[in-house]
């Protein structure tokens, strides 16, 4: 059974069934019941904070993009687009239990050759990272922007 961590986020209430198989959690963006695992409790903590705190609107949101990086078929955690319905920030998920460190950075990178977003957001549920990508790399930002500043830069 997954046990539901304590993340750097604000409290939210969330739907969540246990069955002697698994709990999981109804996602809202998705409008369905998933597995809750820990990676999927960091995901669901993002979204919300992002579209409640941050006012990111949900109707721009892709929960579990597909991808193609190169040859392979990937996912990303979630997408958000601007209005003209072009990719503008990736979001990557990760369990708690797992460090954010250069691999991490680097799989959401490989992500952006193929979305070529100006924003990337990586986050354990713990430690939040929030990038503007640039020509150079990735410039890191000091706070998680909110939507409307995220539109006009």
């Amino acid at each position: 059974m997954c046990i539901l961590k304590e993340l750097n986020f604000p409290p939210y209430h969330f739907k969540i069934n246990t069955t002697p198989q698994a709990k999981h959690i109804f996602d809202v963006y998705r409008r369905k019941w998933v597995i809750l695992t820990p990676e999927e409790w960091v995901r669901q903590h993002t979204l919300r904070y992002l579209v409640e705190e941050k006012k990111y609107p949900a109707g721009l949101l892709s929960v579990e993009k597909a991808i193609k990086v190169n040859t392979l078929l990937k996912r990303c955690d979630a997408v958000f687009y601007n209005t003209a319905r072009k990719p503008l920030l990736i979001i990557e998920c990760k369990s708690p239990e797992v460090e954010i460190n250069q691999n991490v950075f680097e799989q959401a990178m490989r992500y952006n050759l193929s979305l070529q977003v100006n924003y990337l957001f990586i986050t354990n549920g713990l430690q939040h990272y929030f990038f503007k990508t640039t020509q150079q790399g990735l410039e890191a930002l000091k706070t998680i922007l909110e939507w409307n500043s995220l539109q006009g830069r």
